[in-house]
């Protein structure tokens, strides 16, 4: 692991231990946000030493956390972490790799069952012993079970974010070599996969060009597993693998075509040509021993008699006949976003201004934005206060900003018992409501339908964020009738939302699919506490294509005074 990857892993690592330690929550929030700002970084932090600059300018750095951030980029670790690493158990770090058990839950067991490894775990799981603490069941025990047996199977997958960190930089590097023409990475990172297993790079070049030895020498590479003339594989920092094959033009689009798969829709390719006495592979389309075509995608798709299939959609999910019949969605764009409807600033827990997240938006190519801060809690209830004199300032922004709009919204927590933690005097003042399951994640699936369904007959309820509750490779989605609930908010006329943070990518491309079957619209948001996250939608949106959406299924492709009918109808 180099660079700012290892400073994030080094402050994420201090940050759960902490917790682990039940350390101030300042100090752990500190560590988190200083993680997010080196991830969120377009250059490399090495570099900005090098040229002098002070590292305290960066969002959330501050003199100690710049003074750590040297200490690790010279030796890879800091005395901090070191000595946390003296204090707490070994076994609690491996504890926090198993999907939903965060430094909270990983604290409680150990304190109350002394249970300080996997093993202890697994075996207090099988003996039904977890079951005694708050917060805990037989389903949360049968849940760590199949984690722990998984855990193999899932540390070999990661997040498309993480991926895209590690592709984008390794093609790059590929394409500044003389003599290289083209450079595609396909497989599931080229459909949008929420995580993928492995990379694999696709190339052409002219002959003689040293393509193979300028992937084995790339500086990120960590071990080479193998080296050929036409392919070699490697393993990059955090144990990605990249395979790259050399390949002639008059093949590369059969080769795209093979090796973006999905292996299901290669599967139905195959079958589709079989019928017309054809043959497809990695190399061409073949008529006996005649190669037919293989130089583009287009051409391969056209051999077989359909129009080309955008990479989302090769999932062996209707798209084959879709084609046949000409029914291909016209899949929604990133351009074609004109807002973005849940947005924290630093009123809440975000850490931009309204104006400047505005300025950002507008930079982006949006024309509007919901401010979505939750109000804060203290000793007297909710400071709803706060959140009116926001909005008082939004007003007066708005007579300032030009290309951009600024909307009053407002994240309200759905309650155990599906009410909504504002008063409907409040909510009915904002632009927008937007409703999210904080806690009770593991309410039966009856009671969570039942908690969210009724949520979303608050007459001022606008938006359900997140709706699933899922976190990628960490958190399973809880436990709800997804069905019963896209279908109540067709009747209801609300919107679902699609969460654009990498982590999330919550609805899923099924749901999501669903979602435009039963006439719901979605939102793409991005869910952003800083300017950089705004960019996040792009995540979205290549979700929603695998979703199968058009530029109408989506509520905020459309111009704000539609938008605001659209919420208006919903409404008393």
């Amino acid at each position: 692991m180099h660079g700012n990857e290892r400073v994030a892993a080094v402050f994420d690592q201090l940050a759960d231990l902490l917790e682990i330690e039940d350390a101030n929550p300042f100090r752990v929030r500190a560590y988190r946000n200083a993680a997010r700002t080196v991830r969120a970084l377009g250059r490399e932090l090495s570099e900005l030493r090098a040229e002098g600059r002070d590292l305290t300018t960066l969002p959330g750095i501050g003199k100690d956390l710049a003074e750590k951030i040297v200490e690790i980029l010279d030796t890879g670790t800091t005395e901090a972490l070191e000595e946390l690493h003296r204090r707490v158990p070994a076994g609690l770090e491996d504890l926090l790799q198993v999907p939903g058990l965060g430094p909270k839950r990983v604290r409680a067991l150990h304190a109350a069952l002394a249970i300080d490894n996997l093993a202890g775990l697994r075996e207090a799981a099988q003996a039904g012993r977890l079951r005694e603490l708050g917060g805990f069941g037989a389903k949360t025990e049968q849940t760590i079970l199949e984690a722990i047996a998984a855990r193999r199977t899932e540390e070999r997958r990661h997040l498309l974010v993480d991926a895209e960190r590690q592709a984008e930089p390794l093609a790059a590097h590929l394409r500044d070599l003389a003599g290289v023409k083209q450079v595609v990475v396909a497989g599931s990172y080229r459909r949008g996969r929420e995580t993928v297993g492995d990379l694999d790079v696709l190339v052409t070049a002219r002959r003689g060009s040293a393509v193979m030895e300028r992937f084995v020498g790339y500086p990120r590479v960590e071990r080479v597993v193998s080296k050929g003339p036409t392919r070699s594989t490697v393993l990059l920092a955090g144990g990605l693998q990249v395979d790259l094959r050399l390949l002639p033009e008059r093949a590369f689009g059969a080769a795209l075509h093979y090796f973006t798969g999905s292996k299901a829709h290669n599967i139905q390719i195959r079958r589709l040509a079989q019928r017309q006495q054809l043959k497809i592979n990695e190399y061409g389309v073949f008529r006996g021993d005649d190669r037919l075509t293989g130089k583009t995608e287009k051409s391969v798709f056209k051999a077989v008699g359909l129009p080309w299939i955008a990479p989302e959609l090769r999932e062996d999910g209707g798209e084959i006949d879709a084609a046949r019949e000409g029914r291909l969605p016209r899949l929604v764009e990133r351009r074609q976003l004109r807002g973005d409807l849940h947005v924290h600033s630093r009123n809440g827990d975000g850490r931009n201004t309204p104006a400047e997240l505005a300025s950002a938006a507008r930079d982006a190519g949006l024309r509007y934005l919901a401010m979505t801060d939750r109000p804060p809690r203290t000793a007297g209830g909710i400071d709803t206060r706060r959140l009116r004199r926001q909005w008082g300032r939004i007003d007066v922004l708005n007579e300032e900003l030009e290309g951009v709009t600024l909307l009053k919204g407002v994240e309200v927590e759905i309650l155990r018992d599906g009410g909504l933690d504002l008063p409907d005097g409040l909510l009915a003042d904002a632009d927008l409501v937007v409703g999210v399951v904080c806690e009770d994640f593991g309410l039966n699936r009856a009671r969570q339908t039942e908690r969210i369904l009724r949520a979303m007959d608050n007459p001022w309820f606008t938006v359900l964020a997140h709706p699933t509750g899922r976190l990628l490779l960490e958190c399973d989605p809880y436990d709800m009738d997804v069905a019963r609930v896209v279908r109540h908010a067709a009747e209801r006329g609300c919107f679902l939302e699609l969460n654009s943070q990498p982590r999330r990518l919550d609805l899923a491309d099924v749901y999501c699919r669903m979602a435009r079957d039963e006439g719901v619209l979605l939102v793409i948001d991005s869910d952003a506490r800083e300017v950089n996250e705004i960019d996040y939608l792009r995540y979205g949106v290549q979700q929603a294509r695998r979703g199968w959406l058009e530029a109408a299924h989506v509520a905020n492709t459309r111009p704000l005074t539609a938008l605001r009918k659209l919420i208006a109808a919903m409404r008393p």
